[in-house]
């Protein structure tokens, strides 16, 4: 039995720690250098992602938000354009696109990777499609080999929202370099966080980074002459000084993330309360079936692709209303969870207006009823991953 009485979802006290030397010295050279917006630090981490993202220009931002919404407006959508995306999604992804003006087209998921799928995909597009927004959710890539070659075939821009996944791959390759735009988040609950709001973009196209650049800066080039309207999307060189310091970190803490999943996976798998897993490598017609035995009480992630961060760990807990007594159960030993996300986009009261119903994207709708997200930061200890599987456990018994 593990000597632990409680676990947090999320420490990020106990992350930082190893850094706060490093992180009062670049608050210290910013400080001094009295540029506090865009600038060397700025320039100096765009390098940086664009190398460990595998592209070829990277551009901070103030958000992942606003990456997403600088990204449609690079790619000039807006106005009587449509672009599909992931339901079960993250409010940002569908909201970016409702900013620019034009139509969010919600798509279904796969049960056992919860990511969009060209196949899923290709049921919603239509003639006034002009982008899809694919989402890397947890920290796994979305099977893109079929995805780009639909956006090929129909003439559509493809947007990665990787705001989960930064460092994973597909086939080898990174996520935010196999769309035409990429966009991050480093808010500080994700697996490289700053100190607040920050994001970026990426791309391997050079017209649109230069685009996306003079946008980010309200539209100017040089300043004070615009030739079309942008936003205050810049990143804060103190923001950017913080993910510098971090940054060389991260493989790392991937490294801890991964051995926590593969350590969960484990003690899960001699509680008896799983199934062996029925996905293979590349996610795609074998996740149809749900990816697991039925009569499992709980179904755990599955790396698809070939890297996965982990970014969360999310298990599925099948049965009406099981969800949600596993998680009152799990606060009252007080094991902390989250549930991502409890209301699918075309449920949402804001889109309305659209015409989605309940039952209409159902993969979606019970994954949003199922899964629960589950303690795996990088420190979490051996102890602590035992007390949380002890305490799922307790509430099957």
């Amino acid at each position: 039995m593990s000597q632990v009485s409680q676990v947090p979802l999320l420490d990020l006290r106990r992350h930082g720690a190893e850094l706060d030397a490093a992180l009062e010295g670049a608050f210290r050279r910013v400080l001094t250098s009295g540029r506090y917006i865009l600038g060397s630090e700025v320039d100096e981490l765009e390098k940086s992602c664009a190398a460990y993202t595998q592209s070829a220009h990277a551009i901070g931002v103030s958000s992942g938000t606003d990456a997403l919404v600088l990204a449609l407006m690079t790619l000039g959508i807006g106005p009587g354009d449509e672009v599909v995306c992931p339901t079960y999604t993250f409010f940002a992804t569908a909201g970016a696109i409702w900013r620019v003006g034009a139509k969010p087209v919600f798509c279904d998921v796969h049960p056992t990777c919860f990511n969009a799928s060209a196949e899923t995909i290709a049921k919603v597009v239509g003639p006034k499609t002009k982008a899809i927004i694919v989402v890397h959710l947890y920290g796994q890539s979305a099977d893109m080999g079929p995805i780009l070659a639909l956006a090929k075939e129909r003439g559509l821009h493809v947007i990665e929202d990787a705001a989960q996944a930064l460092g994973s791959e597909y086939q080898g390759k990174r996520v935010g370099s196999l769309g035409d735009i990429g966009c991050f988040s480093f808010f500080p609950s994700k697996n490289l966080g700053a100190l607040g709001d920050a994001g970026l973009v990426t791309t391997n196209d050079p017209e649109l980074a230069e685009r996306a650049r003079i946008l980010r800066a309200h539209g100017s080039k040089p300043k004070y002459y615009h030739q079309i309207v942008g936003g205050n999307f810049r990143i804060d060189a103190l923001q950017a000084a913080i993910l510098r310091e971090k940054l060389p970190y991260l493989d790392g803490w991937t490294a801890r993330r991964q051995a926590n999943a593969a350590l969960y996976t484990s003690l899960f798998e001699a509680t008896g309360l799983t199934a062996p897993n029925a996905c293979t490598p590349g996610c795609s017609t074998s996740c149809r079936s749900g990816g697991a035995a039925a009569g499992a009480k709980l179904l755990l992630p599955v790396a698809c692709q070939s890297r996965h961060i982990y970014n969360q760990y999310v298990v599925r807990v099948p049965g009406e209303g099981k969800r949600d007594a596993l998680q009152k159960h799990l606060a009252s030993r007080k094991v902390g969870t989250e549930i991502y996300y409890p209301v699918p986009m075309h449920l949402q009261k804001c889109f309305e207006q659209l015409g989605g119903a309940p039952g209409s994207l159902p993969v979606a709708e019970a994954a949003a009823k199922e899964t629960l997200a589950l303690p795996i930061f990088p420190e979490l200890t051996e102890d602590e991953a035992r007390y949380v599987v002890e305490s799922v456990a307790a509430f099957f018994t």
